[in-house]
């Protein structure tokens, strides 16, 4: 048995594109639908309410698509609005309790920091169940609300001075507690991790979510017998609902993919 119809993935913006890179690694025979939801980034600011409102049209518009499996490759979205998978007629996976499995096994002074959302911070889901697991556990939480929307200007590179400037201060709670793992918390974030290293140095091992992300996406579809035969080329298919100025540049750096013209469909978000 297989399956060979398409893995969705949705975030609030362009994040989700670094676990959409993670997933195309792992299992390249794939194909993939992808929904970035441009026109309301970030979610992170949002109530909880207007969260999952967001992310319940988010998985409908990819449910359209006859999607197998769908993602929610949004670190807020996975934090308070997780329960959505509940009305979801296929799998669901979010990628909070992979990073955390991840971040346990990383550890060794047990001092854990969270570099996420101030929505994600505030829902507690790192931490309870980082504690749950490590009650002895040191969490040191820090919310990167001005990293979204650098990322999304495509500020990135790791030696830009504002985003180095912004991390410093976001960082400094991780640096003072002696943290050696860092959970980066948002999708967005990976593409900040050279940044990153350059601040906390190569003692600190960063936890990507995508990489967790896509193994657990392995282990469903293993596991339900659904994964792409292979018989045909895989195909990725992107739509958003805004398009910036510096959109298909992040979308290149984000997603790693360099030699393709990507297509990006606008998308009428307040039709989802």
């Amino acid at each position: 048995m297989s399956d060979n119809r398409a893995i969705g993935i949705f975030d609030s913006g362009l994040g989700g594109l670094t676990v959409a890179r993670e997933i195309k690694r792992l299992l390249p025979n794939e194909n993939l639908v992808y929904f970035g939801d441009t026109g309301r980034v970030p979610y992170g600011t949002r109530s909880h309410d207007t969260i999952k409102k967001y992310a319940l049209q988010d998985e409908q518009f990819l449910l359209s698509h006859d999607v197998k499996l769908i993602v929610a490759a949004c670190g807020t979205v996975s934090s308070v609005a997780y329960d959505t998978a509940k009305v979801l007629p296929v799998p669901f996976v979010e990628v909070v309790s992979p990073s955390v499995k991840a971040a346990i096994r990383a550890t060794k002074n047990g001092k854990i920091g969270i570099l996420a959302t101030s929505a994600t911070i505030n829902s507690g889901a790192h931490k309870k169940q980082i504690l749950d697991v490590l009650p002895n556990a040191t969490v040191i939480e820090s919310s990167g609300t001005l990293l979204v929307p650098l990322v999304e200007e495509g500020w990135t590179g790791d030696n830009d001075i504002i985003a180095l400037e912004t991390l410093k201060r976001y960082l400094a709670p991780m640096i003072e507690q002696g943290v050696d793992t860092l959970i980066l918390g948002c999708t967005h974030f990976p593409v900040l991790s050279g940044a990153i290293k350059n601040i906390l140095g190569d003692k600190v091992t960063l936890i990507n979510m995508g990489v967790s992300t896509a193994k657990v996406v392995k282990d469903v579809l293993e596991g339900s017998d659904s994964l792409n035969d292979g018989s045909t080329v895989a195909e990725y298919k992107f739509y958003a609902s805004d398009k910036t100025a510096a959109f298909k540049q992040t979308v290149r750096a984000l997603l790693g993919e360099r030699k393709k013209d990507i297509e990006i469909e606008q998308v009428d978000v307040e039709k989802l």
